[in-house]
Order: C-alpha cells, then sequence, then structure tokens
C-alpha cells in the first residue's frame, strides 16, 4: 500500500522476541520506545472492529477513546477475532491494507512526532515514516486517549 501510493518511508527489519511488544523493537532499532507505534484491533459495545494507534509507551484509556468517538464501550479484541479483522498475525499488526476496511483513531501527540516507527505488517518488522500519512493514507481520526505506561 505504501509503495502503491508513493509513499516515503525506511523498512527497519529486526529479531522478533514473543511478547516482546513496542520496548524491544524501540530497544533494537534504537529508537524511543515513545516514536514507536502500536497497531491496536478494539471493538465498540456492538462488536464493530476499528484500529487505535497507540505510542508505544503508553496504554489505551478505552473509557476516553468511547467517549471521544461517541461509543459507549471499546475494548481489546480477542487475538483470533483481531487476527480476523485485520488479516495479521498478533505481533505483526499493519494499519495498512488490512483484511477488512476499519475506521482509524490516532492518539493526537503521535502526529506531533517528526518521524514514526510503525509495523510494516509482519513480525520484527517496521517501517519509518511521517505521521502525515496516517491521515492521508488512512483518513486516521486524531484522539485524545493515552495513559503512560
Amino acid at each position: 500500500m505504501l509503495r502503491k501510493h508513493q509513499v516515503s518511508f525506511e523498512e527497519h527489519p529486526y529479531p522478533y522476541e514473543e511478547h516482546g511488544g513496542t520496548s524491544v523493537s524501540a530497544r533494537e532499532l534504537g529508537v524511543p520506545e515513545h516514536a514507536v507505534v502500536k497497531t491496536l484491533v478494539m471493538q465498540d459495545e456492538a462488536a464493530r472492529p476499528m484500529i487505535v494507534l497507540m505510542h508505544g509507551d503508553c496504554k489505551v484509556s478505552t473509557k476516553n477513546l468511547a467517549r471521544s468517538i461517541g461509543c459507549k464501550s471499546v475494548e481489546p479484541c480477542k487475538p483470533e477475532v483481531a487476527q480476523r479483522h485485520s488479516g495479521y498475525l498478533i505481533g505483526g499488526t499493519s494499519p495498512f491494507s488490512t483484511r477488512k476496511a476499519m475506521p482509524v483513531y490516532v492518539e493526537q501527540s503521535i502526529l506531533d512526532l517528526p518521524r514514526i516507527y510503525i509495523n510494516g505488517g509482519r513480525r520484527g518488522f517496521l517501517v519509518s515514516l511521517a505521521p502525515q500519512v496516517l491521515i492521508d493514507l488512512l483518513k486516521a481520526k486524531p484522539v485524545q486517549c493515552a495513559l503512560q505506561d
């Protein structure tokens, strides 16, 4: 999808560690964990899926997210459900080219970073790019729902 839209990005493969999360990818790439963006598949009270993009060193306040997008509640999808919606393995979920079209929400402060590191579609593979791509390509809607880890 990035190549198709001629987005400027760099590839960053690294040795994947099971359950290592963003702290491992940040350490392996030598970048701040705050600049590594997690792709989370969540759902609302009607089980409608959505993608939430969050700083690697923060958690999502599901209460604040639900409030800001006008839902009663939001919760993470079970891994097998997330995989079915996204088409990606857990630990390798990218917001680009998901199996199912889903609304994308991005933590507002991610857009202030000069460059972000986000999953490129497989475990142990991040791409770095300008955060504006999230708005331009994914029509991501900014939200404020970060909780410091």
